[in-house]
């Protein structure tokens, strides 16, 4: 009879072999160093073989220490698998999020796919739109809502910080125009407040040239010499170019991108695509 290995003493043993020792392990195991020894002397009469050559302080693998990690760092990740993959089973329902058009359309769709390719008992339903209006409406028609605030709101949970540039024909000196003609949303828009009431500052005189809830409709009209439009940097298309902020055109205030969840936490499937949107949307992975 071959024996069973507890998983326990293979995180200990990966644990002293990654860390070159037993304090080191055990510190990172929040276990004490003679509670870890003790699982490695286990461990090793478990396999019939020393597992590690102790040097003063420090240890170092044997050959058979060697040989077992590999083997090791595959069973547990097959355990930690195994795990994710009943989880995933339990987690299910629907889940209908409202988000920026932009977002909607060129960021979640991706994250969203990948989402549900683990969580495949999810059905998601995703919303685009003045996310303003959403956020009214979380616990009733929405889960999950990620919108676009002013910088230094902090509401909801922050996930990004955006820069917001003016934008324009690539062919067209549009901005050049006076009154300057403006593609924007229809209220209530962040972005139109922000432009109208900057260029009101600066004392430059404009008018709204084109008016629309569609993002593409917004930016086809600044990309044909039409109007000058409003947009996030990070979403700048290839048929648009950015305008350098000047006297004429005032620089944009920034904004932040936050997720807001429905008052009462929503369901589980909602908790857990909430959690996966704000870990990817932080590290910048999108």
């Amino acid at each position: 009879m071959q024996p069973n290995i507890d998983t326990d003493l293979l995180r200990a043993f990966i644990a002293v072999a990654d860390r070159g020792g037993f304090t080191r392990a055990a510190r990172s195991l929040n276990r004490t160093q003679s509670a870890v020894s003790m699982q490695i002397k286990r461990l090793e009469e478990n396999v019939r073989a020393a597992l590690f050559e102790r040097t003063g302080r420090s240890v170092r693998l044997t050959r058979d220490g060697e040989s077992l990690l590999g083997y090791a760092r595959r069973l547990l990740a097959l355990q930690d698998e195994a795990l994710n993959a009943l989880a995933a089973e339990r987690v299910e329902g629907p889940v209908r999020i409202g988000a920026m058009d932009d977002y909607g359309t060129r960021i979640l769709p991706g994250m969203i796919a990948a989402f549900c390719r683990d969580y495949p008992a999810v059905a998601v339903e995703l919303h685009t739109g003045l996310t303003s209006l959403f956020v009214e409406q979380l616990g009733q028609r929405f889960d999950l809502v990620l919108a676009m605030h002013p910088a230094g709101t902090r509401r909801g949970e922050v996930v990004r910080r955006e820069a917001t540039i003016w934008a324009g024909s690539r062919t067209h000196a549009t901005h050049e125009q006076d009154p300057m003609p403006l593609a924007l949303a229809p209220q209530p828009c962040l972005f139109r407040d922000w432009a109208t009431a900057a260029l009101d500052r600066a004392g430059r005189r404009w008018r709204v040239s084109y008016m629309s809830p569609s993002l593409g409709a917004v930016e086809s009209a600044a990309a044909a010499g039409l109007a000058v439009t409003v947009l996030k940097a990070s979403m700048l298309p290839a048929t648009l170019r950015a305008l350098p902020h000047g006297r004429r055109l005032p620089k944009l205030p920034a904004a932040e991108i936050a997720l807001h969840r429905a008052p009462k936490g929503g369901s589980p499937a909602a908790g857990r695509l909430g959690d996966y949107l704000v870990e990817t949307l932080r590290d910048g992975s999108a």
